[in-house]
């Protein structure tokens, strides 16, 4: 089946968000829309969209011309692996101590580095995007400092690598879970892969809702690199499952979001330690007050 693209670019993000919401009424419809700030400095937010059958160009250039959007670059795309080109295209990531890379970058792997070997695969954590990239120089961050975690647990784990970067430098009890039960069977599969099997205890679980994890807190470090509105409703549990002085690695908040979670968390009885951006992501360093 052939696929189509349709992107264009503009400057602010509500224009980007109504010129998206706009295209969802094209005929014919596309099977999915994107609207990504750009990470280049420049400002400039992408709007596109996926289509099974060329889409309508004139309708395209009413849009971009009603939103102020440069004109729209349509492309038909060939039929692609596209695990196999996500592996060729995916470059590694090096977050401090850590290297994340796939199978086709293994004689990349620096010396004196911890390697994690992720493979492109159906679950979320590769380590370039800007979420898990800032959770993992945080659990750097922390390592330097002289914090050792003997109780861990990755909340919607995704791929495990935040899970299995805390298991390489610590020992201890390591909990993932995710409520997804592929991305469980591709944390396993990641595990394997790095002979680390069984050093992670996997788990299909919605939060805190599962009998393994609230046997094994409370938890020195707890990773939760979901959504701000998970994290949200999460916090009263989070926090109740952090032992005093522990601490939690927060992401998947854009940065406009950042200051709510804090004020959240704060009420449930955590002091902000560090936050950092990448692109349009912060990463929330959080510590339970003891």
């Amino acid at each position: 089946m052939p696929t189509f693209t349709a992107l264009t670019t503009l400057t602010g993000k509500p224009q980007a968000t109504a010129l998206g919401e706009a295209m969802e009424n094209l005929m014919p419809e596309p099977t999915g829309v994107g609207v990504f700030e750009m990470e280049d400095g420049s400002g400039l937010w992408e709007v596109g969209g996926y289509f099974t059958e060329a889409p309508d160009q004139a309708g395209l250039a009413l849009l971009s011309s009603m939103h102020g959007a440069k004109d729209f670059v349509v492309s038909e795309l060939p039929e692609t692996d596209w695990v196999a080109h996500v592996r060729r295209e995916l470059a590694p990531v090096e977050a401090g101590r850590f290297y994340v890379y796939g199978s086709h970058d293994a004689d990349t792997v620096p010396e004196g580095s911890i390697p994690l070997l992720i493979e492109a695969a159906m679950a979320f954590g590769t380590g370039h995007h800007g979420t898990t990239l800032g959770c993992l120089k945080a659990l750097d961050h922390l390592v330097d400092q002289g914090f050792v975690g003997t109780s861990v647990a990755d909340i919607g784990c995704g791929t495990a690598v935040l899970a299995m970067a805390a298991a390489r430098v610590w020992d201890g009890n390591f909990v993932a879970s995710d409520i997804d039960e592929v991305a469980v069977e591709v944390a396993e599969a990641n595990l394997k892969a790095n002979g680390m099997s069984g050093a992670v205890t996997c788990l299909e679980a919605a939060g805190f809702d599962h009998p393994g994890l609230q046997a094994a807190a409370p938890y020195d470090l707890i990773f939760a690199n979901i959504l701000k509105g998970p994290l949200v409703a999460l916090s009263p549990d989070l926090c109740g499952n952090l032992r005093d002085g522990g601490f939690a690695i927060l992401s998947g908040i854009l940065n406009e979001q950042a200051d709510s979670v804090i004020e959240v968390y704060a009420q449930n009885g955590t002091n902000l330690v560090r936050r950092d951006e990448i692109g349009e992501w912060t990463t929330l360093l959080l510590q339970r007050k003891g």
